[in-house]
């Protein structure tokens, strides 16, 4: 399973599971779909919106590890 860092840009994030645009909202990032959040990482996001990047950041990976695992064979 990925887990999401700091360092990984808004568009790497969404890369990984589009369904997090939801807890980035959440949390109070409304950016997800603006250009510049394509090259920011999710820790200088959060900073420019004031949120606690460390926050978000556990909220996103509980998210993921929440999710049911997706069988590879269909």
């Amino acid at each position: 399973m990925v887990k999401i860092t700091k360092d990984m840009t808004i568009g790497e994030i969404l890369n990984v599971d589009y369904d997090l645009a939801g807890v980035l909202m959440g949390g109070g990032m409304y950016c997800v779909g603006c250009p510049s959040s394509q090259g920011e990482s999710l820790e200088q996001a959060a900073m420019v919106h004031g949120i606690d990047p460390e926050l978000l950041l556990a909220r996103l990976n509980n998210y993921l590890e929440s999710k049911p695992a997706q069988s590879e064979a269909k």
